[in-house]
C-alpha cells in the first residue's frame, strides 16, 4: 500500500538546469526587445484576451516529449506488477488533464499529493490491476509537474500493494544516475524526448541531433535498445506531453478560425505576426527558423522576452505578441470559467 508519509525527501537541493527552447519544463528570462521588418497588413496582429490556447504542431516541428515512466530494470524484472499499473496510468493522462493537474497546485494552491490521489481515484480502475508487493520508490524532480506525476505514480503502485513512497531527488544530472543504480528510487516520470537524446549522449557522446523526433512511437524505438544498455526500461509513453508549444489568445485563434500553425500560416500571409520568446528563439532551429521553414510563416517582428514563462503569456494577454512559445502543459493554458 501507499505509505502515509507524504512529505517529499530531497536527495539533493538543485534547480533543474534545462536550456530554452529544449527540455520540458524549462524556464528563462529576457528583456522585453522588439526586433522587425515591415508588414503589408494586419490581420494576424496581436488581439489581447486572458484565456491562451495552444496551436497543434501538425507537422512534428518539436520533439515528442510525452510522459513516460521510467522505471530501474532489475526492479522491473523483480516486479511484474509494477510497468503494467505504471502504464494505466499512461493510458489515462492527457495533455488536457496534465494541464488542469498543475494549474491546481500552481494557480488553485492545492497540494500536489491531493492532487494526484483526486486524479487517480477518478481516472485508474486499479482494482482491475495486478497486485504486486514490496518497497518502491517514486523519484521526482523539483518542479511542480514531476512532484505531481510522481505522487500518481506512488498511488497507483500503493493501491496495487506496492509500498510506495515519493523522493524529490533535484535535477536530471542527479536523478538518472539514482534511477539506473536502482538504489534510491526505483521509478521516475520522464519525458520522451528529453529523455532518449540524454541517454543517446551518455551511451555515444555529444552528438548534433539526437535520435528524438517528433513521432512518439519513433522515438520510443530510438530509446529502447540505449535503455536497456543503461539498465533501464520504459512504459508506454502517455498522451500528455509538456513540450514547447506556441499558443495565441483565444479571442485571435476565434477571429481567425485557426486552431493548428499550418491554419495560421495559411491565414497570415500578409507578414503581420508579432512573435515573443526566449533570446535565443530567433537562432533555434525549433524556434522562429523552424516556424518559418516547416510553416512558411512569415512575422513581422521578434519581442525578447522568456522561455514560457510569465513575461511570454502577459505580452500575449495583453496583445503585445501575437504568437508566443510556451510550455504545452502549463497550468496557465486551463480553460477559465
Amino acid at each position: 500500500m501507499r505509505s502515509r508519509a507524504r512529505t517529499l525527501v530531497p536527495l539533493a537541493v538543485a534547480g533543474l538546469l534545462l536550456t530554452a527552447c529544449g527540455e520540458s519544463g524549462s524556464s528563462g528570462t529576457g528583456g522585453a526587445q522588439a526586433s522587425g521588418g515591415g508588414a503589408s497588413g494586419d490581420a494576424c496582429a496581436p488581439v489581447a484576451d486572458d484565456q491562451l490556447v495552444v496551436l497543434e504542431d501538425d507537422k512534428q516541428l518539436q520533439n515528442a516529449d510525452n510522459v513516460v515512466p521510467a522505471v530501474n530494470m532489475a526492479t522491473a524484472m523483480a516486479n511484474p506488477a509494477l510497468l503494467p499499473a505504471l502504464d494505466a496510468v499512461s493510458a489515462a493522462m492527457t495533455t488536457e488533464e496534465l494541464i488542469e493537474l498543475n494549474a491546481a497546485v500552481d494557480l488553485e494552491r492545492q497540494s500536489a499529493e491531493d492532487v494526484a490521489a483526486g486524479w487517480v481515484e477518478e481516472n485508474v480502475d486499479t482494482a482491475a490491476l495486478e497486485q504486486g508487493s514490496g518497497p518502491i520508490v517514486v523519484g521526482g524532480a523539483n518542479f511542480t509537474e514531476s512532484t505531481i506525476l510522481a505522487n500518481v505514480y506512488a498511488d497507483v503502485l500503493g493501491a496495487v500493494g506496492f509500498d510506495a513512497s515519493v523522493r524529490e531527488v533535484g535535477n536530471r544530472e542527479l536523478y538518472l544516475p539514482a534511477l539506473i543504480s536502482g538504489s534510491e528510487i526505483q521509478v521516475f516520470p520522464e519525458y520522451l524526448a528529453t529523455v532518449t537524446d540524454e541517454l543517446n549522449e551518455l551511451a555515444n557522446g555529444p552528438t548534433e541531433d539526437g535520435p528524438a523526433t517528433g513521432d512518439v512511437q519513433e522515438t520510443l524505438t530510438a530509446l529502447q535498445p540505449i535503455a536497456e544498455q543503461a539498465g533501464l526500461v520504459f512504459g508506454e509513453p502517455s498522451e500528455a506531453a509538456d513540450q514547447n508549444a506556441f499558443a495565441v489568445t483565444q479571442a485571435f485563434a476565434d477571429d481567425l478560425g485557426v486552431a493548428t500553425l499550418s491554419e495560421l500560416a495559411d491565414a497570415c500571409g500578409d507578414g503581420s505576426l508579432v512573435l515573443g520568446g526566449p533570446t535565443e528563439c530567433p537562432e533555434r532551429p525549433q524556434c522562429q527558423p523552424g516556424l518559418e521553414e516547416a510553416y512558411g510563416l512569415q512575422f513581422d517582428g521578434f519581442r525578447e522576452l522568456d522561455a514560457g514563462g510569465p513575461l511570454t503569456k502577459a505580452a500575449l494577454q495583453q496583445g503585445e505578441i501575437s504568437i508566443g512559445l510556451v510550455f504545452s502543459s502549463d497550468g496557465a493554458l486551463a480553460q477559465q470559467g
